[in-house]
């Protein structure tokens, strides 16, 4: 086992840690990323999103890989550190805190969370590529939605998310379809109403996506397959049906990815780490958390850039506070 000494450790990378890395090393700390591994995905949720158009700067869009891989050179420029591993372990009972990949022991006077959090999804067959590739399947309906201009699209899910995702995609498709597999739902009653009174969006309850039906498009190494319908499994009858949209929201929740800090921090009842009201500051000095893994209202790279710059501004003034 070897044990080594940081100023800033940053764990989990993205819009986040990538902007708290850049921050922390243009200040000379030389922050150590541990950026993740697979089967995690360093790098965060825009590694798996093809064309990105509303992060500010790039007016023709960007490929999420790309635009993470710009992150990545900006922050290692100023001198930020990159291991890819996991940190299985953290110990934040003392300082200096105390945090393990495999063998290896870490010890840190701060810390910066940005382990981000993972959409549910549904697990069907295709589902991983369509939404690698930008062929239909889309957990966000802010980031995609506009790219459906004049199309039917579907929504999956029966909570307020399910119902605000609905709605706004309204502002661009022709029709949306939402999809439930009861017909009583989790979301509050305003937002099933203000969904209910659109006359864009249509509704298929007691229905579950048994399957993607997919068509192939482009040539040579641009070939790729695009959704052009949803199979549809009844819950009551187990019937089948279909559907023809050429995109599917899934709005069936976010996971965050806190596993580690259950018993070290402060959760919120939804799973997420809290922080203090316009910071980046858990219940633990020293101890700071941004982007998706503390953010479950905006969920955006942009609002988690930011909140990487104030994680790391608020390292910089709680070492500077020290004397370190």
């Amino acid at each position: 086992m070897s044990n080594q000494r940081e100023k800033v450790v940053v764990i989990g990378s993205g819009p986040a840690g990538w902007t708290a890395a850049l921050y922390t090393a243009r200040a000379n700390l030389s922050p150590l990323v541990y950026e993740g591994a697979v089967p995690n995905t360093p790098g965060g949720q825009l590694m798996i999103t093809s064309d990105v158009e509303n992060f500010p700067g790039f007016p023709d869009g960007i490929l999420g890989p790309e635009l993470m891989d710009k992150f990545k050179a900006q922050a290692v420029r100023f001198g930020a550190r990159v291991v890819s591993e996991n940190i299985d372990r953290v110990d934040f009972s003392s300082r200096p805190f105390k945090l393990w990949a495999g063998e290896t022991e870490i010890q840190a006077e701060t810390v910066i969370i940005s382990t981000g959090a993972n959409a549910k999804l549904l697990g069907v067959d295709k589902e991983a590529e369509l939404m690698a590739t930008g062929g239909g399947v889309s957990a966000c309906a802010t980031c995609d939605g506009a790219f459906f201009k004049d199309q039917h699209v579907a929504v999956i899910g029966g909570g307020d998310s399910a119902m605000e995702e609905a709605n706004f995609l309204t502002r661009f498709a022709s029709k949306v379809t939402l999809v439930h597999r009861r017909d009583e739902f989790r979301a509050s009653n305003i937002m099933v109403d203000r969904a209910k009174a659109n006359p864009k969006i249509e509704w298929a309850l007691f229905k579950q996506v048994d399957g993607y039906i997919t068509e192939e498009a482009g040539f040579g190494a641009l070939k790729k397959e695009n959704l052009v319908g949803v199979r549809l499994k009844d819950t009551q009858t187990g019937a089948l049906s279909e559907i023809p949209v050429t995109g599917l929201f899934i709005a069936i929740g976010h996971k965050p990815n806190t596993d580690l800090f259950v018993e070290q921090l402060t959760i919120k009842d939804n799973g997420y780490l809290q922080t203090q009201p316009g910071k980046a500051v858990t219940n633990i000095p020293g101890v700071f958390a941004a982007g998706d893994v503390q953010d479950d209202y905006y969920r955006q790279a942009i609002t988690a850039a930011g909140s990487g710059c104030m994680a790391a501004i608020e390292a910089e003034r709680f070492l500077e506070e020290l004397g370190l």
